[in-house]
């Protein structure tokens, strides 16, 4: 399994400048802009920002899903950013979050949608998975390991 599939457009930060979870939404929206010019950088802030008021994407385990619908997207895309210090995000578990997945849908992708954010719940479930992405020390690296290339002595 992999958190990248071959069609899908995506971005990695190797490492998050945010600190806080508003910055961390801003950074993910910006690179997503920045992949994406057509998209409003306030507007798809302001869809995360509802997202996470209906309860906070932080799965725990040092992992946060945030993702919304965007009307303008007619493909999903998907944002990879890893803060090594770790965020407060109000995760279940109450813990930093390290490792960040903004994914990104069109408005009318619901059970794909639904899918994809299942899949990712699944691939981040495996801790070797999130101790080798914590690990890795270059963009390549975590490519590598996004897309299933990287298995190492993962079943």
């Amino acid at each position: 399994m992999n958190a990248i599939k071959k069609a899908e457009q995506a971005v990695i930060i190797p490492e998050l400048a945010a600190i806080t979870r508003k910055e961390v939404l801003q950074e993910l929206a910006a690179a997503a802009v920045k992949q994406r010019p057509e998209l409003e950088l306030e507007r798809l802030y302001a869809i995360l920002e509802d997202r996470e008021e209906l309860g906070s994407t932080g799965l725990g385990d040092g992992v946060a899903i945030p993702h919304g619908k965007v009307p303008e997207l007619n493909e999903m895309i998907l944002v990879f950013g890893r803060s090594t210090n770790g965020v407060p995000f109000a995760a279940q578990d109450g813990r930093p979050i390290h490792l960040f997945f903004l994914l990104l849908a069109p408005a009318a992708s619901s059970t794909p949608y639904l899918g994809r954010l299942a899949e990712l719940a699944r691939f981040l479930r495996d801790p070797q998975v999130r101790a080798r992405l914590l690990q890795a020390e270059n963009r390549e690296e975590l490519m590598s390991i996004l897309q299933g290339e990287d298995q190492g002595d993962h079943e």
